[in-house]
């Protein structure tokens, strides 16, 4: 369910109409979403960046009300249509998990279009550990034996408790949430469209990111993000890092409060910096 403050809107691009909201004036921040859901988990940073920003809200192919055709397709290009569809020559980025890795593409393809980048919880430039390749290896079997209750629950045990906490220590409005998003996806059926990996890989470039950027990911999150986390900020010229604690890979839902104070503190030191 979308928030109703917030109409869907709908471009065509490159096979796919893609689907996108648009609150608040002002300077733009492009939210970019995990893979456990879509647009709709960013609705408490809505009303939080609204009053000072464009807040643009996308779901990427195959999540919330875009579909994914089998075409050919960039999630950079289609990020970056929606901002020239909507006349912003620069925004703000912001992604989490699946969109963190966007947005760092973003930062490294079209410099001169991210004004800052805020990466949550990204694994980019950590090769995918054997720990990981199992769970996800689980989750498919569980899966493909016909049990989507099953498959969605083990992804919440991985992704929303994390690996050191219990699912009685979680919110369980929150949970509710993730569980209800990722059914979602795990129930609909998308033509498979082909992504375009890009050659040579962002992990290879970090370097040449010029944009501020902030690092985040919380202290309950998997391993492989909290390994990428400090390495990101050592490749990425100028990076912040904030380890924020008592949360897992979804801090913007988990903890909004202390999620939106980290990610406006830094906006505004960015705009100072200006």
């Amino acid at each position: 369910m979308t928030n109703t403050s917030c109409p869907t809107q709908f471009l065509a691009v490159d096979g796919a109409n893609l689907a996108y909201d648009v609150t608040g004036r002002g300077p733009a921040v492009l939210l970019l979403h995990a893979g456990l859901g879509d647009r709709t988990m960013w609705d408490a940073q809505v009303p939080a960046l609204a009053d000072a920003f464009t807040v643009i809200r996308l779901d990427a192919r195959g999540f919330g009300e875009t579909r994914k055709p089998p075409v050919v397709y960039s999630p950079v290009d289609d990020a970056l249509a929606v901002l020239d569809h909507l006349g912003f020559k620069q925004a703000h980025v912001v992604g989490v998990s699946m969109g963190s890795q966007t947005a760092i593409e973003l930062a490294v393809i079209a410099p001169a279009r991210v004004a800052s980048l805020v990466a949550v919880a990204a694994r980019t430039g950590v090769a995918v550990s054997p720990e990981l390749r199992a769970e996800w290896d689980r989750v498919d079997e569980i899966f493909e034996a016909g049990d989507v209750e099953g498959a969605n629950e083990y992804e919440l045990r991985m992704w929303v408790d994390g690996p050191n906490r219990t699912p009685d220590m979680i919110d369980p409005a929150f949970r509710e949430r993730v569980r209800a998003m990722n059914l979602a996806l795990l129930v609909r059926d998308d033509a498979e469209g082909e992504e375009i990996a890009l050659d040579p890989p962002a992990a290879a470039r970090l370097g040449e990111i010029t944009a501020p950027c902030l690092i985040l990911y919380g202290d309950q999150d998997i391993a492989d993000v909290q390994e990428a986390g400090p390495k990101l900020a050592q490749a990425i010229p100028g990076a912040s890092l904030v380890v924020m604690p008592g949360v897992s890979h979804l801090p913007q839902m988990e903890q909004p409060d202390r999620f939106n104070a980290m990610v406006l503190g830094f906006l505004r030191q960015v705009a100072d910096r200006a």
